[in-house]
């Protein structure tokens, strides 16, 4: 939940029931509550919404308040604790399994009892919930709980499938129960600030309009950092690794948008299509391009490795660090690698996005000739636009030093807050607007470039390089985006630069 102004307008969707599957889950306790309730909070909920949760955990009403309100921040203060108070007042939840009907015909016994109360007429049904119950619960709702009266809506949450054949298998299934435009495959990054920021920043300033191609630029990096390893929760990742919990899905939405041509409008189908048309042009990953690690203990011995987690199977080769080279084969893009790099358990938390651009020719200045622009878009934490460039140092010399041009957002858009990527895409849903989802199509393209090598990975042919707990990863990963051009440069940087020392100290580790 954040205060101030959350991004889009009030919902044109009638609706004021919304029913939340998998309520007793982590996912809805940590991240779709708090955002339904930073919406209500702020106005872009109506006044008499009610949320209607529902899960096989049978619980009192009082067990399922404190559910519902155990990580909404600042609930102590006045505002939001009388706003909190209505919010909880107009929750209800119903137990029931997730494959049989009894359970969806209680729920639709309290959609209609809200429906009566309210007037509503239109449903919105989010699945925070394994893939593992997407087909029994999307079934059970379209055979009890789908109305005929008014719009529904249904949001699902990833992983959406394994590989190529299994999410076809999922969206095959999904198919004659929903129709495409009724369902909203809900990737998080797609409803972070700066993510959705790119396209403004793309199409609205010529500077960058102007020299985003193959002539202008040398490589881009999209960079996922976790300081954390998976503490636990081991025995869940080691089913999908990073490619897939990271790379597969958030990092390839980024890409796909840093890549695509100017929409001809903002139709969520027009944006989509040239989305499409981006992952279309890039030809599976080969595993020659990349490049795999797995974190051991940390190098004083007060972290463990992944293989010390108890949850992790004994001896899994399961990589926690990812990092792969991706072509876009069209005319802007020929021959312009993109390198994508994830990992837990690393020096730094962080994600953004990098665009080094091509060196100067015939430069006047000695020691210039790898200082490279580039244009850099942290997307978390510290949210911010940087470009770096060289300029004259202060002094009677005619020495240069590397510095930026940097929009931070908390010192420039001080009384304005970033909303939570969970209120914005639930926000999105509400008003119909889906160019912030995943299409069929769009899971398609994506998986048919990852799962060559997933299979390949699978199976234990692509080599897995052991890593420090708290280190940049694999020792081998400054050859390896050597190989593809990247370059760090010879003039000392670090971000932000607040002071000549700072300017001209060592740049912050990649």
């Amino acid at each position: 939940m954040t205060a101030g102004n959350a991004s889009g307008s009030r919902p044109n969707f009638t609706i004021v029931g919304m029913s939340l599957l998998g309520a007793s889950g982590d996912l809805a306790k940590k991240k779709t509550f708090p955002a339904l309730f930073g919406l209500y909070l702020q106005g872009y909920l109506p006044a008499n919404t009610r949320i209607i949760g529902y899960a096989r955990t049978k619980m009192d009403r009082a067990d399922y308040l404190n559910r519902i309100s155990q990580h909404i921040k600042n609930k102590n203060t006045p505002k939001v604790k009388t706003t909190l108070d209505q919010f909880l007042v107009q929750s209800s939840y119903v137990a029931g399994v997730y494959d049989k009907d009894d359970g969806f015909q209680r729920l639709e016994q309290e959609i209609r009892r809200v429906e009566i109360e309210t007037g509503a007429k239109d449903r919105l049904f989010y699945m925070a919930l394994p893939p593992s119950v997407f087909i029994p619960v999307a079934n059970g709702l379209k055979k009890n709980c789908y109305t005929n009266k008014g719009i529904n809506r249904l949001i699902i949450e990833k992983p959406f499938g394994m590989d190529l054949e299994s999410s076809r298998k999922l969206s095959d299934a999904l198919a004659p129960l929903w129709r495409e435009d009724e369902i909203y495959r809900i990737d998080h990054y797609l409803g972070k600030e700066m993510v959705k920021n790119i396209m403004v920043l793309r199409f609205t300033n010529m500077m960058f309009s102007s020299c985003w191609d193959k002539d202008h630029i040398e490589n881009i990096q999209i960079t996922f950092k976790e300081k954390i390893g998976t503490e636990g929760r081991g025995g869940y990742f080691d089913e999908f690794g990073i490619m897939r919990d990271v790379m597969q899905n958030h990092l390839f939405q980024v890409l796909s948008l840093i890549a695509m041509e100017p929409p001809a409008s903002m139709s969520a189908e027009v944006i989509r299509d040239e989305k499409v048309k981006v992952l279309r042009a890039i030809e599976p990953v080969r595993e020659s391009e990349v490049l795999l690690g797995q974190y051991g203990p940390s190098e004083d011995g007060v972290h463990p490795g992944y293989l010390d987690d108890e949850t992790v199977p004994q001896g899994s080769k399961t990589a926690t660090f990812a990092a792969a080279t991706f072509y876009v084969n069209n005319r802007r893009w020929q021959g312009v690698p993109f390198i994508i790099k994830c990992g837990k358990a690393l020096d730094q938390q962080k994600v953004d996005i990098r665009v080094q651009f091509k060196e100067h020719g015939g430069n006047l200045f000695p020691g210039l000739s790898n200082a490279r622009n580039e244009l850099v878009i942290r997307v978390q934490p510290e949210e911010a636009v940087y470009l770096k460039m060289t300029q004259k140092l202060p002094g009677l010399g005619m020495n240069t030093v590397m510095t930026d041009l940097d929009l931070s957002y908390a010192s420039r858009f001080t009384q304005l807050a970033i909303p939570e990527a969970y209120e914005a895409l639930i926000l999105d849903a509400l008003n119909g607007e889906q160019s912030n989802f995943v299409r069929k199509d769009e899971l398609d393209e994506a998986w048919r470039i990852f799962t060559p090598v997933l299979h390949k990975i699978d199976r234990g042919l692509v080599p897995v390089e052991i890593y420090p707990y708290g280190s940049r990863g694999p020792r081998s990963l400054p050859d390896f985006i050597r190989r593809f051009g990247y370059e760090r440069g010879s003039m000392a940087y670090s971000w932000p630069s607040t002071s000549l020392d700072a300017a001209t100290s060592s740049e912050a580790k990649l």
